[in-house]
């Protein structure tokens, strides 16, 4: 049984088509990457999974239930669904650990003295635990990212989306969140929209390429990157590789 199942997804904004029909699957603790150009739909379809924006027409099921539903409960799927955000989203009045332990407290209704050591223990987990009392000012854009993976880890998610997590970040911090992904890995599914090729090839089960709103080719990465089968993305992968680097 497929943990995530996206069925035919349609979105428009106004005039403007951005998703025209994806449909792709995940299996418990999968790891897949969507690459594509900028504007290609990427973000949407993100937002669309997590229900911040509805689709127009296709269907997406998390865990057997179609959360697309009218009458769905969306705050209850939404605890499901981890989401780590490009800006990183904190609270800039919330020390490091209450912006991990706030949502165990008011959304899982889990008392705050156990919510702060689940907090610690996430913090923890991502390398932060010496920064726990610090406010996001006093934390570099590595730090605020990797807080805000420990933030999504702490609701014990079905599923974790990343939303180019290392595109705000100077150079050198983006090896700190991407070995913290890595870790996770095989222990919680991720949907990753990224550039970095060198996460792509090492840890991805599956890739797939988007462009003008469609899945143009997906695949192991081994296959996508010696073999596509669309020029397309030979042309895409060559060119990002040289951009972004190969490792």
């Amino acid at each position: 049984m497929y943990m995530l199942e996206v069925k035919d997804v349609h979105k428009s904004y106004g005039n403007l088509e951005v998703l025209k029909g994806i449909s792709f699957s995940m299996k418990k603790e999968d790891t897949k990457v969507i690459i594509g150009t900028s504007g290609t739909g990427k973000s949407t379809l993100l937002r669309c999974i997590n229900q911040l924006d509805s689709p127009d027409k296709g269907e997406i099921w998390l865990d057997g239930e179609e959360i697309t539903k009218p009458d769905i409960d969306i705050n209850r799927i939404r605890q499901k669904i981890g989401f780590v955000f490009q800006e990183f989203n904190l609270f800039n009045h919330l020390t490091a650990l209450r912006n991990v332990s706030i949502g165990l407290e008011k959304v899982k209704g889990i008392p705050k003295e156990e919510a702060q050591k689940r907090a610690i223990k996430e913090l923890k987990r991502v390398g932060l635990k010496n920064q726990a009392k610090q406010y996001p000012a006093q934390l570099s854009g590595g730090q605020k990212q990797r807080v805000g993976i420990a933030r999504a880890l702490a609701m014990d998610p079905t599923i974790i989306l990343f939303d180019e997590p290392t595109s705000a970040l100077d150079p050198e911090l983006i090896g700190d969140v991407l070995d913290v992904m890595k870790s996770l890995a095989g222990e919680v599914a991720m949907l990753v929209v990224t550039h970095e090729m060198g996460f792509a090839r090492n840890v991805a089960d599956e890739i797939i390429f988007m462009e003008g709103g469609i899945i143009v080719e997906s695949g192991p990465p081994k296959k996508m990157f010696q073999n596509p089968k669309k020029a397309r993305t030979k042309e895409f992968l060559g060119r990002i590789s040289t951009l972004y680097g190969k490792d």
